[in-house]
């Protein structure tokens, strides 16, 4: 990919999962990115670091080949490692700051901030690229997450510039009235990855396309 001037695309999110992929992680995500898939964000929770970096480099890789926006979840040494386009961390997953110093002024950095819109705030006084909200349905990937109400994010588009994310337990069906409430992106995870072969992912990625033509 090329500069990227910190322009963050609007629709769908997707959110690798290692438990619901396994050995068909880049031909999983190819898939979703056929689908529409706009940005890919790799998380995986594992210590075997090298399968990481391994796993990690060769998603860059497929991303950069179609253009599509990659962020690493909560590493931000693995980000710097790779070069990858961007970072996505929560509040306990070490500072904006830092982040930005690392990685440069030209790396996408999000932020969760829950069912917080003074955290998103403040993420976007912080240089935030754009804020997270949820989770705004039942989960299985987070399920003692907090909730959130959907009357946040048109609260948020009311008080901030950055694009806004929202995440959890959503769903092709139920997806829809998040972007009219205000989301710029779906984060998703199961909805597209939990299924049991490639042309499937990008079918239940094409399903989302709709939603962000309201």
């Amino acid at each position: 990919m090329s500069k990227l001037n910190r322009i963050v695309p609007k629709g769908l999110y997707a959110i690798t999962d290692s438990g619901l992929i396994g050995e068909s992680l880049i031909d999983s995500v190819e898939a979703t990115i056929h689908g529409g898939a706009c940005v890919i964000q790799y998380r995986d929770k594992s210590v075997d670091q090298q399968r990481r970096v391994e796993e990690a480099t060769a998603l860059k890789q497929l991303c950069r080949h179609h253009d599509v926006l990659f962020v690493i979840n909560d590493d931000l040494e693995l980000a710097a490692q790779i070069s990858a386009d961007g970072l996505h961390i929560g509040q306990d997953d070490g500072s904006l700051l830092e982040a930005r110093q690392q990685l440069g002024e030209d790396a996408i950095i999000g932020i969760s901030c829950y069912n917080s819109l003074e955290l998103a705030i403040a993420a976007q006084e912080e240089g935030a690229d754009y804020v997270a909200f949820g989770r705004f349905f039942s989960s299985n990937t987070k399920p003692d997450a907090v909730a959130a109400d959907i009357a946040l994010l048109e609260r948020a588009k009311e008080s901030i510039k950055l694009p806004v994310v929202a995440i959890g337990g959503i769903t092709a069906e139920n997806g829809a009235q998040l972007v009219e409430a205000g989301a710029d992106m779906l984060a998703v995870i199961s909805d597209i990855f939990d299924r049991p072969t490639v042309s499937e992912i990008t079918a239940a990625s094409q399903r989302f396309q709709p939603i962000f033509n309201i």
